[in-house]
């Protein structure tokens, strides 16, 4: 399987892994995470099309697509559509990576252990969605 990477997309506003919550008897993920990683989880098993997960070390890309504010004026929109404009609004990038390549374990690779290179970024677009890349690296 070495050479052919994977590659998909999950429409919607990204969503950033949560904090876990811990109360008197247990620690749980918040639901909005489950569900956001369970949509990622899908996608990324349709995307496999059948194949089982990667078994060497892989390289992984990240990019979370954010809508671009409706209340800014013309030309602020207009320079986040050309890249002029980066976010820097909460949630974090790395916990965009943590709720993807979380939903990812066991389906694009057997265990998180096996990611040597990972790039994420967060950015604005008239479309937003995660967009991941999975490709395996090359032996030395």
């Amino acid at each position: 399987m070495a050479g052919l990477g994977v590659q998909f997309e999950v429409n919607g506003a990204a969503v950033g892994k949560g904090r876990p919550r811990v109360t008197r008897h247990t620690t749980y993920t918040p639901a909005r995470t489950r569900k956001y990683e369970a949509t990622v989880r899908l996608a990324a098993s349709e995307a496999m099309c059948g194949r089982t997960p990667f078994d060497e070390a892989v390289a992984v890309e990240i990019t979370a697509v954010l809508p671009i504010p409706k209340s800014w004026a013309k030309k602020w929109q207009a320079a986040a559509r050309e890249g002029r404009v980066q976010p820097k609004t909460r949630p974090d990038v790395d916990n965009y990576a943590k709720a993807a390549v979380d939903a990812c374990n066991g389906v694009l690779f057997r265990d998180d252990s096996q990611i040597a290179e990972l790039t994420c970024r967060k950015t604005y677009g008239a479309h937003p969605r995660l967009v991941v890349t999975v490709k395996p690296l090359e032996a030395a």
